[in-house]
């Protein structure tokens, strides 16, 4: 017992450092951004305390011609796109990466390498694929043909925002489809050899065995793509100039330039503290929602 009780203090001893670090790294920040929430405050001058009505006004107020909740749209719609364009396509390569296929390791890196590659640089090159004038889409449009769809993809409304998230479900694929072919390749072979000497087919066997033994990772794999739209900025920032837009702007972008541009720290400081609310509530609902019927079972007991 007295050498358990020295392990548990060793332990805490040592996790403490890691812990305050990241109190102070992660929680620090959220805390300053909930109090600048209350004041009335250019970030220069003297700061006014307000209360609560910095919550009021910024679902009132138009930043420039821009309503903080349409925003809020914007990004859902991006999370929603995400979860139903994105994960399919990466479990789609990844179901075939793992079956065995010749260059299995050549294709994994290659679909894995727009992960690694930095937003901003992914953000320039979309801008040069989307430009109205000599971008490659437009010009693949025009040779097949199709000239009349040629557009300026982020000067009109309609196709703004997907041409916003089409890069961010391009850079992201291969990384969960990382996550779910390290998970298919965790289940034990003997009970795919066991679907195939019962005649079950590829894709019989995916939906039987594949999906249900991976349904851990592709809880995590939803819950990243649901929170990483939520707080998608950088490359939208980049592909946009930062110019604030109806059709393009998320809280993450709003908050920026009202901050930065308008030096409203208390109105922008107020969207952070929603966006970690959102992020949260989103989180939380996730987990409850795709439990496993063990999970629920243990916490019926």
């Amino acid at each position: 017992m007295t050498s358990v009780f020295c392990d548990r203090k060793a332990i805490a001893v040592f996790v403490l450092p890691a812990l305050i670090l990241f109190l102070v790294v992660g929680f620090l920040p959220i805390a300053q951004s909930a109090y600048f929430s209350l004041l009335e405050w250019d970030g220069i001058g003297t700061a006014k305390f307000v209360g609560l009505s910095n919550y009021v006004d910024v679902f009132i107020t138009d930043f420039f011609g821009i309503k903080f909740d349409h925003s809020i749209v914007n990004s859902v719609v991006l999370a929603i796109l995400c979860v139903f364009l994105q994960l399919p396509a990466a479990l789609a390569l990844a179901l075939v990466l793992a079956s065995g296929i010749k260059g299995e390791r050549a294709y994994r890196t290659i679909f894995f390498i727009p992960v690694v590659i930095s937003s901003a640089s992914i953000g320039v090159m979309f801008l040069k694929i989307y430009n109205p004038d000599f971008g490659v889409l437009n010009e693949l449009l025009e040779s097949a043909g199709l000239g009349v769809w040629k557009n300026d993809w982020f000067a009109n409304e309609r196709t703004a925002l997907m041409s916003a998230l089409l890069p961010v479900v391009w850079q992201y694929i291969g990384y969960h489809m990382l996550l779910m072919y390290a998970a298919i390749k965790g289940i034990p072979g003997e009970l795919f050899e066991a679907a195939t000497m019962d005649g079950a087919s590829p894709i019989r066997t995916a939906f039987s065995i594949t999906l249900p033994l991976i349904r851990p990772i592709l809880r995590v794999c939803v819950t990243f793509a649901v929170i990483g739209s939520l707080k998608f900025f950088d490359l939208l920032f980049v592909m946009t100039g930062g110019s604030p837009s109806p059709a393009t702007d998320v809280p993450s972008t709003l908050m920026y330039n009202t901050i930065f541009t308008r030096r409203l720290y208390g109105h922008g400081s107020t969207m952070a503290v929603f966006l970690v609310a959102e992020c949260m509530v989103f989180y939380l609902v996730l987990q409850r929602t795709l439990k496993t019927r063990e999970e629920r079972g243990e916490e019926r007991r």
